[in-house]
């Protein structure tokens, strides 16, 4: 693992920026963030792992969701200071909101439009707890 971890720079709280995106159709789904454990847990297990600033842990996405993300191809950036993961979204559902990706409102030149709705309500979704990024 030591080569997994050799070239990545981990910010100063040890975090690395991680982007989801679809494999297949190449639509950003989330961004989160990634330390150490988490990116060696992404590749041992082949589902997306990642650490949650707010609740000071690592973990698994879809861990309380259902929605998990296998991972296809792990990219590291020219900087070494953020990843790419190309994945298969469990369920077409990434963000906690219930839709398809975190990345759902546009901005139309006065405010920000909500394009994308809901594919599930978080209280369907969650109905044992929440997951945060």
């Amino acid at each position: 693992m030591q080569a997994l971890l050799q070239q990545v720079k981990f910010d100063g709280n040890g975090l690395v920026c991680a982007v989801a995106q679809d494999a297949a159709t190449l639509r950003v789904l989330m961004v989160a963030w990634m330390n150490a454990e988490a990116l060696q847990k992404t590749v041992e297990t082949g589902f997306a792992h990642y650490y949650s600033r707010s609740r000071q842990k690592q973990w698994m996405k879809g861990e309380s969701s259902g929605h998990t993300q296998k991972v296809r191809e792990l990219r590291l950036d020219c900087d070494g200071d953020a990843v790419v993961m190309l994945i298969e979204q469990g369920g077409g559902i990434a963000c906690h909101t219930g839709r398809e990706s975190c990345f759902y409102r546009i901005w139309d030149g006065q405010g920000w439009t909500t394009a994308d709705a809901p594919l599930k309500s978080e209280a369907e979704i969650y109905a044992q707890g929440r997951e945060a990024v």
